[in-house]
């Protein structure tokens, strides 16, 4: 079986990244969401809020599962005896560290290989930290974020501002 693992903060999951979860789980046998730590970010949703959230929107998705690490995404990988790490590729600017990552994570697992599946062109500009910014200023997130989510991204905004 081959697994494919898409790992990010997903702080919150968005359009983009359900756009690619779909895309992969039409591909592969099996797709592990991993919400992993970004240390350079602060999160709005605990790491099993985020779980949580993702679970429900990829539910209908039978291949499709959610799991969290603590460890490097290369080591973790190792859990699976076939595995890809699938890349979702927004623009030019993401490619570069893109590529430098999957080196790197194929240095520390020689068995593991990326994927790089380029984003649908209306999600190019979209980021979870946009849809935070977003949030913040009330806009109208159905255009940003899975329907199951919006009034979570909108509570927690609101209960982060008080």
């Amino acid at each position: 079986m081959l697994t494919a693992i898409y790992a990010g903060s997903f702080d919150p999951i968005s359009l983009g990244h359900l756009n690619i979860i779909r895309r992969a789980s039409a591909i592969f046998d099996e797709v592990v969401v991993c919400v992993t730590v970004n240390s350079s970010k602060t999160p709005m949703f605990t790491i099993e809020e985020r779980m949580e959230l993702i679970e429900r929107v990829v539910k209908r998705l039978k291949n499709v599962r959610v799991d969290t690490s603590d460890i490097l995404i290369a080591e973790y990988a190792k859990k699976y005896e076939h595995a890809v790490l699938v890349r979702g590729l927004r623009a030019v600017s993401d490619y570069e560290s893109e590529v430098q990552m999957a080196i790197i994570n194929n240095k520390i697992n020689r068995k593991l290989d990326t994927i790089f599946i380029p984003s649908s062109e209306k999600y190019t500009y979209l980021s979870s930290t946009a849809v935070k910014e977003m949030a913040k200023y009330g806009t109208d997130l159905k255009n940003f974020v899975p329907r199951e989510i919006i009034d979570d991204v909108i509570n927690k905004t609101q209960a982060n501002r008080r």
